[in-house]
């Protein structure tokens, strides 16, 4: 084998050596020593993951892959757990893409980020946020898949609520960290559940030996499995987290949206493709539900004012189309559309974190207009970006969304009806993001009530725009269906092609029509289909329907079992000896000094037993000599009255 795939833990060691010493040393470094390590330890994960990709492309077409073991962790009967790192054509395009993408989203927080008191902090949250996505598309076996899932888990919590003196972006951090436990916890299952059938957690392992599972074993595992990819990848149910994701610094919403986290569970499904495709039922889920939410987040999108929200709605409709990908068994087109997605995504994150520092950190895009003179290089990259997610013919997102079009027209007519309609959604509401935010009249006003200087970003920010912008136009010409394996046009390639571009012009032109040549028209509509309109602005009011129905019982339980452990397993006492000390509770507050409970009762009882019997031993010799004579007489009183008859 190749030299350079020996050398493949080096991709995940070098983000991880540096969040370390960034970690611990802090300060110390000072912020342009911290910005200098961070992005060149993800720079050698990039050049090593391009060395090892140019040699893997340089092995025959039956090339099965290669695992490099680093070292055993755990040895237990079937339990084998080896830091263990695999190489194919499918690990190899997500290493590149994750480490390329990051590294280019690593250079902008340099900007971005200059002059935040936690620069090294983020910086090492940051790294460590990269180490745990390569560990996880670089896994050899499942155990290292789910601790880089948790791990980027973890990381994101950390991201989000980084300016967590903000108690709403604290809480955002939260509710991401909790709604992915509960699709974690349905991923772990299916992974007990793997090993408990097929005996090994090795990925090459289970594909050899899928086949054994029975189709009723095999459909829960992938549900089970896909429960995860829905809390990872925001899909329907547990995709409330995203759009609060935008708590967390800008370059951070352009890494969890496009290169890391969000694209866990796409990759997931893909890599476990020979799990998948033994069970159609568990595959049709997957597109039916990547469809519906495909069009149902691109239908909130349509009406959202603030710029990061479009994008994070954005995201989860575009997550959709990969997994409409996956689920229809065109998975070279889901990756090719998780690649191409990654470039443009991150872009347009990162212009709206442009627009953001042009403005003071304004986000509401009725705030803003007529910019493109005024930030002219942002405009043009962010124009670039809109014509690629839109669908426009010859940038990237055309070809892997016609891929994904074309796939599942062939599959089920539905499926194919949805993403149709949502590729039509998603070319108008991002021109209508691009025409609120850089044409018209400014409407952006300074606290004085005069028109806010807005400026162009600096070209440590820019720079990355451009790089970014140039695969944007050219991603879609990268050639995946070659080194992933051909995806299937079964839609009529013709007839997929033309859809394609009408759905995005179509789009493109009512755009127009409604925030350029009639600006007057979308109040108008808003008025006329207000019903329509509040339901989709308040996001068909499901964050309000999970507190109703779930966070509310869940915090009436939590008081209901913290009472308990106060009354019965727990006792508190007053320690400031201040009275109407209390705890605040949903019911009610609750006086600590009242408190009593029968786990410090009963450890108080055997102390005070204690310190009564130990006055029995006084060291005098008579009150021992008493004491034995009182047991022996008691002793033999107790023998006369069982054993003597009466």
């Amino acid at each position: 084998m190749p030299a350079a795939f020996h050398n493949l833990y080096l991709v995940p060691l070098f983000p991880l050596v540096s969040a370390a010493i960034l970690l611990i040393m802090g300060k110390r470094l000072g912020n342009k020593v911290s910005g200098f390590l961070a992005c060149s330890s993800i720079f050698l994960s990039f050049l090593v993951s391009c060395w090892a990709f140019i040699n893997l492309m340089g092995l025959s077409s039956d090339f099965g892959g290669f695992v490099q073991t680093v070292y055993q962790w755990v040895a237990s009967g079937n339990l084998i757990i080896s830091i263990s790192f695999l190489l194919d054509p499918l690990s190899g395009v997500m290493m590149i893409v994750v480490s390329g993408v990051s590294f280019v989203i690593h250079v902008y927080s340099v900007g971005y980020m200059h002059g935040d008191p936690r620069y090294t902090r983020y910086f090492g949250f940051l790294n460590l946020f990269v180490f745990f996505m390569l560990c996880l598309v670089m896994a050899g076996n499942l155990f290292l898949f789910y601790l880089g899932w948790e791990g980027v888990g973890l990381c994101s919590y950390l991201l989000i609520g980084f300016w967590f003196e903000n108690i709403e972006y604290a809480r955002a951090g939260m509710k991401a960290f909790i709604v992915n436990r509960i699709g974690d916890f349905g991923f772990l299952l299916g992974v007990i559940l793997l090993f408990w059938n097929l005996g090994s957690l090795d990925i090459l392992t289970l594909n050899e030996s899928a086949h054994t599972l029975n189709p009723g074993r095999v459909t829960l595992i992938c549900l089970l499995l896909f429960m995860g990819a829905t809390g990872k990848s925001a899909q329907l149910p547990l995709y409330v987290w995203l759009p609060d994701a935008m708590a967390g610094p800008t370059p951070v919403s352009a890494l969890i949206h496009a290169a890391t986290m969000v694209t866990a569970g796409v990759y997931m499904v893909a890599r476990l493709s020979f799990l998948y495709a033994l069970s159609p039922v568990a595959s049709s889920v997957v597109a039916w539900v990547g469809g519906l939410t495909a069009v149902y987040a691109a239908t909130i999108a349509l009406v959202q004012n603030d710029i990061k929200r479009v994008l994070a709605y954005s995201t989860i409709s575009q997550l959709g189309y990969m997994f409409i990908g996956v689920g229809v068994g065109a998975y070279a087109a889901g990756i090719f559309h998780l690649v191409t997605h990654a470039f443009f995504k991150a872009l347009l994150f990162l212009g709206a974190g442009s627009v953001m520092h042009a403005l003071g950190g304004e986000t509401d895009m009725r705030n803003m207009g007529g910019l493109r003179n005024k930030v002219p290089w942002t405009f043009w990259t962010m124009f670039i970006g809109c014509m690629a997610i839109a669908g426009v013919p010859g940038l990237s997102g055309f070809f892997s969304k016609e891929a994904i079009l074309g796939a599942a027209l062939g599959k089920n007519v539905g499926i194919g009806a949805l993403g149709i309609v949502g590729a039509g959604l998603t070319a108008f509401y991002m021109f209508r993001l691009l025409f609120m935010t850089f044409f018209g009249e400014p409407r952006y006003m300074s606290a004085s009530g005069g028109e806010k200087h807005a400026h162009e970003s600096p070209w440590v920010m820019l720079l990355p725009l451009s790089i970014l912008a140039f695969f944007s136009l050219v991603g879609g010409y990268l050639g995946v269906e070659e080194l992933l394996g051909p995806y299937p046009i079964e839609g009529g390639r013709v007839i997929v092609m033309a859809l394609s571009i009408l759905m995005a012009f179509g789009g493109i032109g009512v755009a127009y029509l409604l925030y350029i040549a009639r600006p007057g028209v979308p109040q108008f509509l808003a008025w006329r289909f207000s019903g329509i309109y509040r339901l989709l602005l308040n996001k068909y009011y499901v964050d309000e329907i999970y507190n109703a129905v779930f966070v509310a019982f869940v915090m009436e339980l939590k008081d209901i079992l913290a009472m308990f452990d106060l009354k019965v397993i727990d006792r508190l006492v007053d320690k400031t000896g201040e009275a109407g000390t209390k705890v605040s509770f949903a019911s009610g507050d609750f006086d600590l000094q009242k408190v009593d409970g029968a786990v410090n009762a009963l450890a108080e009882g055997v102390i005070s037993g204690g310190n009564n019997l130990r006055r029995v031993q006084t060291g005098y010799l008579q009150n021992y000599f008493l004491i034995a004579l009182a047991g022996a007489i008691v002793m033999v009183a107790i023998v006369f009255l069982v054993a003597v008859p009466h």
